[in-house]
């Protein structure tokens, strides 16, 4: 697990698409931290002292590393150290500020809001999304020049979930003079929260602090939000019907 989840670090500090799933497998995951416990079975109430360091701007972080190699890399000989469950070392931690890997090429900090959200959002660092409903006049119109780090992102994502049929983008307002929204709508054969959860954190990841973003889904209803992405938009991201025909026994090889 160490080797594949320092491989998905590594792609997650490059591609935020890939950063859902690194999220998912870290809370799955056993790391080492530095410190030191009477207990041999680590739980949320055990009593443990972990070591902390201070970060060059002053503030105090608790380091944690991906496996035993990576900490003696960076530690000095003989340091104790304890090997626990991520979610066990995000509950003993609740309100500090920790940092994974450090002093090496790529790392990743994770502040106490962070740490809360995944744990209460099972590996969801998205904390809120909107969803948008009937009953209320929308004025929405095609992007002119979608963010191309955004949907780039999101395709590679998209890709890897075979749920996804297609995807939309658009601007979505609440009036004349309102500030615009963008608006990602996403068209499935399964449940779609996991899908907009995923959705939902590669596009904070990937809009600048202030940028504001709407996700939902894309039904097959005749009027509304859906209507007029099937009918006014060419979707973004469409789903490659080969990659799915190989499940069939006796289809072609279809690529």
């Amino acid at each position: 697990m160490s080797v594949e989840l320092e491989t998905l670090l590594e792609q997650a500090a490059t591609e935020p698409a890939h950063r859902p799933a690194f999220f998912q497998s870290l809370l799955e995951a056993d790391v080492w931290a530095l410190g030191r416990s009477v207990e041999q079975q680590l739980t949320a109430d055990s009593a443990v002292e972990l070591t902390h360091w201070e970060k060059a701007d002053g503030e105090s972080v608790i380091p944690f590393f991906t496996s035993e190699q990576v900490l003696n890399e960076v530690c000095e000989a003989g340091e104790p150290w304890v090997k626990l469950p991520v979610k066990t070392l995000f509950e003993l931690t609740r309100g500090e500020t920790l940092f994974l890997n450090p002093k090496r090429t790529t790392g990743k900090e994770f502040s106490p809001a962070e740490i809360t959200a995944l744990l209460d959002n099972q590996g969801n660092a998205l904390t809120e999304h909107r969803v948008v409903e009937g009953g209320q006049a929308l004025l929405m119109s095609a992007v002119d020049e979608p963010p191309a780090q955004l949907v780039s992102s999101l395709t590679t994502l998209f890709a890897g979930l075979k749920p996804v049929r297609r995807a939309f983008l658009a601007e979505i307002r609440e009036g004349e003079g309102q500030p615009a929204n963008l608006l990602v709508g996403i068209e499935v054969d399964e449940d779609i929260e996991p899908v907009i959860q995923q959705a939902g954190q590669v596009a904070v990841d990937t809009l600048p602090d202030d940028a504001l973003i709407d996700l939902c889904e894309v039904t097959s209803q005749p009027s509304g939000v859906s209507h007029f992405f099937t009918a006014h938009i060419t979707p973004f991201y469409e789903r490659r019907w080969g990659s799915f025909l190989r499940d069939f026994k006796g289809s072609e090889r279809i690529i």
